[in-house]
């Protein structure tokens, strides 16, 4: 079994279906409004700005898989210019299908050995432990917009 392949697997899963929880990213964003997306409920974080900041981190090991230097910082996380439209709305979300496959691809080219070798650094761990951190973070806030997405329609 070629653990990149699977890998790249479970990152399409995520986004567009047929993982192992059988929620994915895709489908419960699909009816959601660009109202819905930007409304804030309580003290808890919009469903756009936890979208930006699940496509941030992805965009960031993404860009270190094409060769360019690891530019990620917690504190630009949710930054994301405003949706005021369904028009900005569907550019995020296309970004975030877009940067998807092309994770999901560059993935695939990898050697299974470059899965053992330090991401940038040593502290930062593995590419293994990047690359399945990115699909981690991404089903924790997937839960948060699911919820989230209740609350605002309840």
């Amino acid at each position: 079994m070629a653990i990149t392949k699977e890998i790249a697997k479970h990152v399409r899963d995520f986004h567009f279906g047929g993982n192992y929880t059988g929620v994915n990213l895709k489908q419960t964003l699909d009816d959601v409004t660009w109202q819905e997306a930007t409304t804030k409920y309580k003290t808890l974080n919009t469903i756009a700005s936890l979208v930006f900041h699940i496509n941030y981190y992805i965009d960031a090991v993404l860009k270190v898989l094409q060769g360019e230097d690891l530019k990620a910082h917690d504190q630009h996380s949710y930054s994301h210019a405003a949706i005021e439209s369904e028009q900005d709305w569907c550019k995020l979300l296309n970004k975030v299908y877009s940067d998807t496959e092309k994770f999901a691809q560059l993935i695939e080219s990898l050697e299974d050995a470059k899965l053992d070798e330090n991401f940038i650094d040593g502290k930062y761990g593995s590419y293994f432990r990047n690359l399945e951190g990115t699909i981690e973070h991404a089903n924790y806030h997937l839960g948060q917009i699911s919820l989230i997405k209740k609350m605002l329609r309840n």
